[in-house]
């Protein structure tokens, strides 16, 4: 996990979430999850170029876990009826703070 300056206007940084090179897709270029205070970001990076989905924070309606014996898998809907943003092989750790994060901004921006 690393975080980096979301924006400069906003003080709250990004925090990025790599999955595992050791599992199914992610040997050579492991899918990262980018969890800013303005949206969800599911990057995968390819040979040439890379392929990025994102997320509104306030479209995002639900976050599923499913964890297994070492890695968990994370699925985030959005409330637009678009694919939800689906990512596997990230620590289980990581999946709850991901979560939380988005718990988080969302009830930031309620307040």
């Amino acid at each position: 996990m690393t975080t980096t300056p979301a924006n400069p206007m906003d003080s709250s940084p990004a925090e990025t979430f790599s999955a595992s090179r050791w599992t199914q897709g992610n040997f050579f270029f492991p899918t990262r999850l980018v969890i800013s205070p303005q949206r969800v970001s599911r990057v995968k990076s390819r040979l040439f170029g890379s392929n990025e989905e994102s997320i509104a924070m306030s479209k995002v309606a639900s976050v599923h876990i499913s964890t297994g014996v070492f890695w968990a898998e994370i699925v985030i809907e959005s409330t637009g009826g678009t694919d939800p943003i689906t990512s596997h092989g990230h620590r289980k750790r990581d999946a709850e703070r991901i979560r939380d994060l988005i718990e988080q901004y969302q009830a930031q921006a309620r307040s």
